[in-house]
């Protein structure tokens, strides 16, 4: 459904948008926590840490195509708000059409590198087979990938943030059944894994494209506007490179951390693995309140509508603050339960006290990087990516050098207590620049 955020309650676009968004976002991660489970449960500790250690890899590329795409749902949320139906056609048209080029040169330089990659990591030997063949599938899937966030971001951009949800709801069971199919019945280990995932990925690509074709006239394309615009490329990619760029930080950064961990051993990676699973179901959904801030931003500013701009900031902050709260409070009772949830029973005596002490201190460490998205949002919906890369670069730098100063003493709990140091600082970059930023825009007096 198409949604105008120039008009109406904020908080009430905040919250409705942002829901479906956080929904949609925790059944993608559903695709890779159901595969750590399952293999975890069923091809054991070394399969396990085989799909924890492709996953940084993996999520570079990810968090690159959908920088990408997050850079050009800005440009289409600002045409929507001011009306310019050809010009979001057209943005549309050309995000399509160059994901096939790009997806395709990703796709070729990942298969050739990702050996090169593990090694660099320093995988262990008995891991580094299972790991090449996983992450090598899981690439050749990129351009479903692709065509899902460029479709699912058009749709967000026109203020339609439920019916991307719908699909990826249906591929996530789809991708958990598969699992179970071709792992714990079928044997076929970290393969099996891929499999599914790349299988669910192309199903919710495919049914968005459908649906936009069938249902959306406003982004219906037809074979003539099916072409790139020179101009909105350069935008987008001036955007979006700088997004791509700042959404691949952490990944690389969290890849910088892994190689660190991985010589502690196959039980702290795969212990790393299952509490990094729970961090991204953690912060997805902020993230995903920080999407809402940025349509909503971007909209109104498309629209002239000042004080709606103005109040963006504070009410999603308030959002974000809210959301906190329950996840604090889901993580501290839960921590238990959820890393056995990760490993088999022989294995929880040794995992499972590491993973509860990490995702202890976690809990209430979420706090921070809710203020950080929230402000991230609002300068995406603002057109200013670059304090969100500049801060973004503070922050994992670093989170990488507190792992490598602590990771000797505090083993996977380093992690923990770099990344509350990196959030900090982000916000030392980032709040007096809002101040800054404030005086010098005139739609913010």
């Amino acid at each position: 459904m198409i949604k105008d955020m120039t008009k109406g309650s904020i908080s009430k676009h905040l919250i409705t948008f942002s829901i479906p968004l956080i929904h949609g976002n925790l059944f993608q991660l559903t695709y890779n926590a159901v595969d750590s489970i399952i293999v975890g449960r069923f091809a054991g500790t070394q399969a396990l840490a085989a799909v924890g250690t492709s996953n940084p890899v993996m999520n570079i590329v990810i968090l690159g195509v959908t920088g990408v795409c997050i850079g050009a749902s800005v440009l289409m949320s600002e045409f929507f708000g001011a009306g310019k139906q050809k010009e979001l056609k057209k943005e549309a048209a050309t995000l399509l059409l160059f994901g096939v080029i790009f997806s395709s040169i990703i796709v070729l330089l990942s298969l050739l590198l990702t050996p090169a990659i593990l090694r660099a990591l320093d995988v262990p030997g008995e891991v580094l087979p299972d790991a090449i063949l996983y992450l090598r599938i899981i690439f050749l899937g990129m351009p479903f990938t692709y065509l899902y966030n460029a479709m699912s971001s058009a749709l967000r951009s026109v203020g339609d943030s439920k019916t991307p949800i719908r699909f990826l709801a249906t591929a996530s069971v789809l991708n958990a059944c598969l699992d179970v199919v071709f792992v714990a019945f079928a044997h076929l280990g970290v393969l099996g894994a891929a499999l599914a995932t790349v299988i669910a990925e192309a199903f919710s690509g495919i049914m968005c494209l459908w649906y936009i074709w069938k249902r959306v006239p406003m982004l219906h394309l037809s074979a003539k506007e099916l072409r790139i615009d020179r101009e909105l490329l350069r935008k987008t990619l001036k955007q979006g490179s700088i997004t791509a760029l700042q959404q691949s930080c952490q990944p690389i950064g969290k890849l910088l951390i892994q190689g660190m961990i991985n010589p502690l051993g196959v039980s702290a990676m795969a212990a790393f693995n299952a509490v990094s699973r729970v961090d991204d179901f953690a912060f997805t959904p902020e993230q995903s309140i920080s999407h809402g801030m940025m349509t909503f931003v971007a909209q109104n500013r498309g629209a002239k509508n000042k004080e709606r701009v103005k109040k963006g900031l504070s009410t999603g902050l308030l959002v974000e603050f809210g959301y906190w709260v329950i996840i604090c409070v889901v993580i501290l009772l839960l921590r238990e339960p959820i890393m056995h949830l990760f490993v088999s029973a022989e294995n929880s005596q040794e995992l499972v006290p590491l993973g509860v002490e990490y995702l202890g201190w976690m809990a209430f460490f979420y706090l921070w990087p809710a203020f950080t998205n929230g402000i991230q949002g609002f300068f995406r919906g603002m057109d200013n990516m670059t304090i969100t890369l500049i801060s973004t670069i503070i922050q994992i730098s670093v989170r990488v050098i507190g792992v490598y100063f602590l990771v000797g003493q505090l083993g996977i709990l380093s992690a923990a207590w770099a990344s509350v140091l990196g959030w900090t600082c982000m916000l030392l970059a980032e709040v007096p620049y809002y101040f800054y930023y404030k005086k010098h825009q005139e739609i913010l007096q």
